[in-house]
């Protein structure tokens, strides 16, 4: 008989098997719960607990002018959460409710435009619901206000502590505005991706490269481990002159708003190595105001019209068909061509009647210049075309903006026949004069600029540079696209010409008193497609290309303009825009030394303003000015001692004054704008500048009490 009792020791296992069930049951149960309900909150636990293969994005490179002065460059910005679970966790949760009144006050001074009780309503909801990724403000801030927000009672402590966290981004900032946007280019800020100009074509160089973390909780902390540190992008430097580029956009916005223009540009090109010194690209808008929306320098490819007809005379001189000194009759001011009426400019004042070459040009007259090309190139129009390429206007630069789109100029073709397929009788004189071609603004000024530079023609040059801290990565020297694109004897020939273009033809309005200038005007009537140019009102596109000074060419530079309805004139309305850049530029090149203009009679004490004392200090006595109560110009740099300036007509005295409360507007009635700007906004005061000189008035005054997101307007005079 077996010593064990079956009938008490079965019910025993029977106990032991449904508790054992039962466990199973409920760890089945709970993975179930885990997989399913929740599902989310442990999916967050198991982020925080470790990262693979976080990418880390790396500072985005500089975009730098040809002085070296910024661009376009990347700040931090942030935006900003809470996660009150780690509060909780942490033990400050009770500390962030009697904290609450104070941050959300804290809240609303940085963020004015929401109330406080908006603010903790907010922050209430997503503490109840102990969220871990709480916005605090919807947008981006920059880093002086992330630093006010985070130094806000509780928000001070770690992360880990406080549950205030933030996601980083590199914003892109351009010091410079809206100067050469569409060149420079522009950032897609949600993305922090490239979208046009030199940041899309040189994004890759720009961007650098992303490194790679992971993350763990090591000992209760968590810890960001490396494992591919980011490589940050490098700088590129420009050929861009901001000075340039201030002073053209200036004069064509100045001109677009007289005659209501709807589209300029303005290029500036250094004659002897090609670099681009400014670029001007402006549409109106449906508000009237002219932004920079498109790159039509490089991207228009549009019939340049007058200006083409110098590179037709340089084509027949070239061929040696005729010289300067060849004589052409346009009649009374209109020819028939081939069953089509060609006009000049003033055929309804009789039109010019014999003309020799070089006035041809110099009166712009449609039919001089056609029918000389038409005389000796009509049975062979491709020896003309292969002429204008010769001369380098098809040439396909290359140029890194994305849009550029080189020229057009159709080559004649036959077929089998020995009839041409792509070619009419009325083609080559219409050619002659800018037609039945596109060609954007960026080639004929490549052209104008070959001609300044005696025949050599250099690739437009954006870019100098990519450096990365001292390093040079690429140095892109000046590339010659073509060592001559015609004879000495052309060049020299037709150099005569278009100087004698401006002093006594039809581009009078360019030149200047202060130095010589030689260029071509051109009106154009803009085809509208299938519609033809005679659809409703006309469209004109005026131009006017050249280089200065004449005798000794530096610069070249293109104006154009498009416009609707008459007047409409290259020479009128495109040569002040040159002139005003050309005459600003070399203003700005002039090296004069004050001693110069000394005599031993002369008593020369200039005029001084009120403001920073060391800077008038240091200035003065560079110029050898017996200063008063000053420092020997010892200290041109350092902490700004404010004071006014009292001269004779001898000797110039500093005093200084005692700082004003710097909770109160400060008086700046007298100083120059960067001193006013500097004193207003270090005291937390933002400004506005209207006119040049010193400031006049200001429109808080003096003494009253400073209150956040104050805005004080300076007018200088």
């Amino acid at each position: 008989m077996s010593k064990f009792n079956n009938k008490k020791i079965i019910p025993r296992y029977n106990v032991l098997v449904f508790l054992m069930l039962l466990t199973a049951i409920l760890v089945v149960g709970k993975a179930l719960y885990i997989m399913t309900a929740g599902r989310t909150y442990w999916m967050e636990v198991a982020a925080q607990q470790k990262k693979d293969n976080v990418p880390v994005t790396p500072v985005r490179g500089n975009i730098l002018s040809c002085n070296g002065e910024l661009m376009a460059s990347s700040l931090p910005e942030f935006k900003i959460y809470l996660d009150f679970n780690a509060m909780k966790e942490a033990g400050n949760d009770t500390a962030f409710i009697d904290s609450l009144d104070i941050i959300t006050k804290g809240l609303n001074k940085i963020f004015p435009e929401r109330k406080a009780s908006r603010f903790k309503k907010d922050l209430m909801v997503g503490f109840r619901q102990e969220s871990r990724h709480w916005p605090i403000w919807q947008g981006r801030i920059d880093y002086n206000t992330f630093k006010e927000v985070q130094s806000l009672p509780v928000f001070h402590l770690s992360k880990y502590r406080s549950g205030f966290h933030w996601d980083e981004f590199n914003a892109r900032r351009r010091p410079f505005g809206s100067l050469a946007q569409r060149t420079v280019g522009d950032m897609f800020g949600a993305k922090d991706t490239a979208r046009c100009g030199l940041e899309l074509s040189y994004d890759k160089i720009l961007r650098g490269t992303n490194g790679i973390i992971h993350r763990r909780k090591v000992r209760n902390k968590y810890l960001n481990i490396v494992d591919t540190p980011p490589v940050d992008g490098a700088d590129i430097i420009t050929t861009i002159d901001v000075g340039m580029q201030d002073l053209a956009e200036r004069a064509l916005i100045k001109e677009l708003k007289e005659i209501n223009g709807k589209v300029g540009v303005a290029v500036v090109m250094e004659a002897s190595t090609g670099d681009v010194k400014a670029i001007v690209n402006l549409d109106r808008g449906s508000d009237g105001v002219y932004r920079e929306v498109k790159n039509h320098a490089v991207s228009d490819l549009l019939e340049p019209g007058s200006v083409f007809k110098t590179a037709s005379l340089m084509t027949i001189l070239d061929d040696e068909f005729v010289d300067t000194t060849y004589t052409i009759a346009t009649g009374n001011g209109i020819w028939d061509m081939y069953g089509r009426q060609m006009r000049d400019h003033n055929w309804n004042r009789g039109g010019y009647g014999n003309l020799m070459l070089p006035w041809t040009l110099k009166y712009s007259s449609n039919i001089g210049v056609s029918r000389l090309i038409d005389k000796f190139y009509h049975k062979n129009p491709e020896d003309f075309v292969q002429g204008i390429y010769d001369l380098g206007l098809a040439t396909d630069f290359k140029i890194p903006i994305v849009g550029y789109a080189p020229a057009k100029i159709r080559m004649p073709r036959k077929n089998s026949h020995g009839q041409y397929v792509n070619w009419s009788a009325t083609a080559l004189p219409w050619m002659s004069i800018g037609y039945e071609t596109q060609i954007p603004p960026i080639s004929v000024l490549a052209f104008y600029n070959a001609i300044a530079n005696n025949g050599k023609m250099m690739r437009p040059r954006f870019v100098k540079q990519i450096v990365k801290g001292n390093e040079i990565l690429l140095d892109n020297k000046p590339q010659v696209v073509k060592e001559q694109i015609a004879k000495e004897k052309t060049i020299a020939a037709i150099q005569r010409i278009l100087q004698e273009v401006v002093s006594e033809g039809l581009g009078k309005n360019a030149g200047s008193e202060k130095f010589p200038v030689a260029g071509k005007t051109g009106t154009a009537q803009m085809s509208k497609g299938t519609l033809g140019y005679k659809s409703g009102e006309t469209n004109y596109l005026l131009s006017f290309a050249g280089y200065f000074p004449a005798d000794e060419p530096k610069y070249s530079c293109i104006v154009c303009i498009q416009k609707s309805g008459l007047p409409a004139s290259g020479g009128g309305m495109c040569g002040p825009v040159f002139r005003d850049i050309a005459e600003g530029i070399m203003a700005q090149s002039l090296k004069l030394d004050v001693k110069d203009s000394r005599t031993p009679g002369s008593v020369l004490i200039p005029s001084a303003k009120k403001g920073n004392l060391l800077a008038a200090d240091y200035v003065l006595n560079a110029l050898g000015i017996n200063v008063n109560g000053g420092w020997g110009g010892v200290y041109p740099f350092g902490e700004p001692i404010w004071g006014t300036v009292v001269s004779n007509r001898r000797s110039i005295t500093l005093r200084q004054e005692k700082p004003s409360n710097s909770h109160l507007v400060p008086d700046v009635h007298g100083m120059g704008a960067r001193d006013a700007v500097y004193i207003m906004e270090k005291r937390g005061l933002k400004t506005r500048i209207l006119g040049r000189g010193m400031v006049l008035e200001q429109s808080i005054g003096a003494g009253t009490r400073i209150k956040k997101g104050m805005v004080c307007t300076l007018k200088l005079g």
